[in-house]
């Protein structure tokens, strides 16, 4: 990992994902999907019962994050990643539906990894308690779906240079293992 952090743009294409390495930094800019617990609960109900899913998969990456509310003059309030492991049921079921990119924080366990590899994703860490710092990285947010979930609602966020590093690669690297 050089100290310069390689710019993407979502939505990922198969190439983008195949070009990163666990431990690249990134500086992602388009559009995240913000979706904690209880959203990854019902997002698996509805593909279970064969739903159109509230938003394209296909290329998409899903930040696990439940924002604060906005102060006044900005997009969005506290913006940090919470652990991953609480999607972990329901993230290889996504997957195969086409989601590409998972963002949190921690270690995913092996049916994650899997999928990971099986699907050409990738699975990006946030810098937990740095909060207020994502925040900033995010220029507008909108709830697309699930409102009744308060924070863990679906929100589209459109980012500019928003900060991770790849956790585990298309090929199942894992810094987390290193």
């Amino acid at each position: 990992m050089s100290g310069e952090r390689i710019r993407v743009t979502t939505p990922f294409s198969d190439g983008a994902i195949k070009s990163l390495a666990a431990g690249d930094a990134l500086s992602i800019s388009g559009v995240l999907y913000t979706a904690r617990d209880a959203a990854h609960k019902r997002l698996a109900e509805m593909a279970s019962s064969g739903m159109k899913m509230p938003f394209e998969f296909d290329g998409a990456a899903v930040y696990y994050a439940g924002p604060t509310p906005a102060r006044p003059g900005a997009a969005i309030g506290s913006a940090g990643p919470t652990t991953s492991g609480r999607m972990d049921a329901y993230s290889p079921t996504l997957m195969a539906l086409g989601l590409r990119v998972m963002i949190g924080k921690g270690s995913r366990n092996a049916d994650v990894k899997r999928a990971i590899i099986e699907h050409c994703g990738l699975y990006l860490a946030a810098t937990g308690g740095a909060a207020a710092l994502i925040a900033r990285s995010v220029k507008s947010s909108e709830v697309i779906a699930f409102p009744d979930l308060g924070t863990e609602a679906i929100r589209r966020l459109v980012v500019e240079n928003f900060p991770a590093i790849v956790a585990i690669d298309s090929a199942g690297r894992d810094v987390y293992e290193r």
